[in-house]
């Protein structure tokens, strides 16, 4: 009696700790809560990656690999100080050459306010069975304890989940992020594009791609069964993608290569009855080559094949068509498991080569420089990711004649943020006077910085319409933080990413306005640009008419107490200096 009081206690001092954590299964907060695949509406009760219309078409072994959660992942924004999930998957935990943590386990990554990616280390129970627990504890918000971060939770690479559920402290914001609009990468691969034999999910090749370059990208990779079949092609053709990667030839080698070439060319002419996006193929270039002729001549003559196949593409007219050799690759005897997989070295030396690929298919201003490469950040209160989600619908649902790309200062000019509808109504009043008989898009968002506008012209915003017009007003809020040359070499990269996206439209460089504290230095920056855009094509605006009095200083009755964001008799002088511009 007395033994079964104590257990009473202890069950009953333990309920509150118990109930300190909340629970949310993602796939119950909406059909879009899955990112790295195509049919979230078909798929919204499972963890799986091809359409359920599949099973029946495609083989068997291609539907049961496909219910396998490579590529996969749950993004959601929490500031909670710890992190757990737990789960279960339905097959066999690890493989002979493959930890548990990969086959069967979880990886988290967050992006911070700056859009920094940092890597959670996790702790998990060490038995790895029935229900899986991972825990990611002592998380430290750097850029603002608070606010919190935008996390991404990558799926076991080689396993089906069958129930996952994320939990945080009670107190704690937990918020789930759909899926984004933009088109994605498409992966047509192997075990390896599965993501054979990485350690952990965030280090399969696909995964680092995606992490690296912030493009969505979907793991069609089957182990053993990337055969280049027309069934798997004509489920590509119905995805809307950015790049398709054809990386099929380790299962095409030996008895196998001769079907390469045939198959090669029929799958890219169904990929090219759909659309006519970028398709890169790439050549096989790993085994056991350091030690067996027979194994070189196995991936080279897939190789030689598949060349023939390009080439004979390339007769044929196809456009939009590239090619990654396998030297390019450069692969060494440390980048193995068994001869037939990458190890983690092998993984990123996989994932270098094609970003350096995809970085000239999709040559992005910013890319490859320090101070401007293209991020994210969310150092306003509201949601950033969400707000560039808008402005690919919007772009979807209506064509604009002329797009603002800006901060905060053209994102209030029409927006209701942090002001009341009567506020938000007067503010708009220049704004729809000036642009009366235009479709106009306002890509204001709150504390961009350049680079900000770099990824989201990057990521999608001026793509799918012709625009009349482009202005760019970004760049004050890179003062305090960059050189007057930086701001100004910045400025260009800007245009050059609007020249690349919309080489259409007429583009207006805005001055940066007149801001408190800093008149002299914003006039010399804008000075510098002016004359850098003298004999080309892009027209330079002068922003500081009408906000300086005769000494040169704000007037600060124009703004609303910050010296920097205009009030409603700002913004018609703003309009009133954009107006030549937007009527001419």
């Amino acid at each position: 009696m007395k033994r079964k009081f104590l257990l009473l206690v202890c069950v009953w001092c333990l309920l509150p700790l118990m109930a300190q954590t909340k629970w949310i299964n993602p796939l119950e907060q909406g059909e879009n809560m899955v990112h790295g695949r195509w049919w979230n509406s078909e798929l919204k009760d499972c963890y799986h990656r091809l359409t359920p219309r599949a099973e029946g078409t495609v083989r068997d072994v291609v539907w049961t690999l496909s219910k396998q959660s490579a590529g996969l992942s749950i993004c959601f924004h929490t500031n909670a100080p710890s992190v757990k999930v737990r789960y279960k998957v339905s097959r066999g935990l690890s493989m002979f050459h493959m930890p548990s943590t990969g086959v069967s386990g979880l990886d988290l990554f967050a992006k911070d306010a700056d859009g920094q990616l940092r890597w959670c280390a996790s702790r998990f129970n060490l038995s790895f069975k029935d229900t899986i627990n991972y825990e990611f504890k002592d998380i430290t918000y750097f850029t603002g304890e608070g606010r919190g971060y935008d996390f991404e939770l990558f799926l076991p690479l080689y396993n089906e989940v069958t129930w996952l559920e994320v939990g945080v402290p009670e107190e704690c914001e937990l918020r789930f992020l759909p899926a984004s609009l933009e088109p994605p990468i498409v992966v047509y691969g192997t075990s390896v594009a599965q993501g054979a034999c990485a350690s952990r999910p965030g280090m399969a090749w696909t995964n680092i791609v995606h992490r690296e370059t912030d493009y969505p990208v979907i793991n069609l990779g089957f182990s053993g069964n990337g055969l280049l079949e027309e069934e798997v092609f004509n489920l590509m053709a119905e995805i809307d993608a950015k790049l398709y990667i054809l990386d099929c030839l380790p299962n095409l080698a030996t008895e196998r290569t001769e079907l390469i070439y045939d198959r090669m060319l029929r799958g890219v002419a169904l990929l090219r009855e759909k659309s006519d996006v970028p398709i890169l193929l790439i050549e096989h270039c790993y085994s056991n080559g350091s030690a067996s002729q027979q194994a070189i001549d196995w991936y080279m003559n897939s190789n030689l094949e598949q060349r023939r196949a390009y080439h004979t593409l390339l007769e044929q007219g196809v456009k939009n068509l590239y090619y990654l050799p396998y030297d390019e690759m450069g692969f060494t005897i440390d980048f193995m498991v068994e001869g037939c997989h990458p190890n983690d070295l092998g993984m990123r030396q996989y994932a270098d080569a094609l970003n350096r690929k995809i970085h000239e298919i999709f040559p992005e201003a910013g890319m490859g420089d320090k101070t401007f490469w293209p991020r994210t950040q969310q150092r306003d209160w509201y949601d950033w990711r969400t707000r560039h989600e808008l402005m690919l619908q919007r772009n979807r649902d209506e064509q604009p004649d002329i797009v603002l790309l800006g901060n905060s200062i053209t994102h209030f000019w029409t927006d209701v943020v942090r002001k009341d509808a009567k506020q938000a109504k007067a503010y708009a009043k220049s704004w729809n006077k000036l642009f009366k008989g235009y479709v106009v898009h306002n890509q204001g968002f709150g504390w961009d910085r350049i680079e900000n506008g770099l990824w989201r012209i990057a990521h999608g915003e001026l793509d799918g319409f012709e625009a009349k017009k482009v202005f760019l007003l970004l760049g004050t809020n890179n003062i305090g933080v960059n050189s007057d040359e930086e701001i100004v070499k910045g400025m260009m990269m800007l245009i050059d990413a609007v020249q690349r996206h919309q080489p259409k439209a007429k583009i207006y460089q805005v001055g940066i306005m007149p801001r408190r504290g800093a008149e002299e230095r914003v006039a010399a920056i804008n000075a510098r640009v002016a004359e850098r855009l003298k004999g080309t094509d892009v027209t330079y605006v002068d922003m500081s008419a009408g906000f300086l009095d005769n000494d040169g200083r704000l007037i600060e009755s124009l703004f609303v107490g910050d010296g920097l964001h205009p009030n409603e008799q700002g913004y018609a002088v703003e309009a009133k200096n954009l107006e030549p511009y937007v009527k001419e």
